[in-house]
């Protein structure tokens, strides 16, 4: 059975973006060491337009070949002209009540019960899946949630968007995984205990 694995960044308060969800104030933090660890470790989580500007176009996908964003984290891209930000994915959904048509003929929009949803697909062959964001949808996903793997970056916001607006609620991980970076990023992985 395929894992869904929330794979995120985040401030070391645990903010994945400011209040209006923009997160580019992190990529400040992609030095180039780690940088080389996401490309040597999880390649198909740069998006299409990354990847051919690091010579990635080709790499084969390690961990995941299905992302599941909400409509919030693709808007930006979408504004930008990037309709199909991870085309080399075997599958790309977009999670919308607004969004009446599919921006490209390979990005899938799903509504209704999400959850029902992700559990079709992990039942499917293949790699893993990626929960792309947004706080919202990890909320919505909660229970389905098999793995974190949080990037953590070495600044503090003091407010903005949390990692999940599920409310409270004690959900055990066990640590599975821990890299830290000189420029102080680190890359934690934890499995759900079920």
């Amino acid at each position: 059975m395929r894992k869904l694995t929330y794979f995120i960044a985040t401030t070391v308060d645990g903010f994945i973006g400011a209040p209006d969800g923009d997160a580019d104030f992190m990529y400040a933090y992609a030095d180039q060491e780690f940088l080389g660890h996401l490309i040597a470790e999880y390649p198909e989580t740069i998006a299409s337009a990354g990847r051919a500007h690091l010579g990635l176009t080709d790499a084969a996908p390690r961990r995941f070949d299905a992302v599941i964003m909400g409509r919030r984290t693709y808007e930006p891209g979408l504004k930008a002209g990037m309709t199909s930000p991870y085309g080399h994915f075997r599958e790309q959904y977009v999670v919308s009540r607004s969004l009446t048509a599919a921006p490209a003929p390979d990005v899938r929009l799903i509504s209704g019960d999400i959850a029902a949803h992700v559990r079709e697909l992990k039942a499917r062959d293949g790699l893993g899946i990626w929960l792309c964001g947004g706080a919202d949808l990890a909320a919505q996903l909660a229970d389905e949630i098999d793995e974190y793997v949080v990037k953590t970056y070495p600044v503090v916001v003091g407010t903005g968007m949390p990692m999940s607006r599920t409310g409270f609620g004690v959900r055990e991980l066990e640590l599975t995984g821990c890299t830290a970076f000189g420029g102080g990023q680190v890359v934690t992985s934890y499995g759900v205990k079920r």
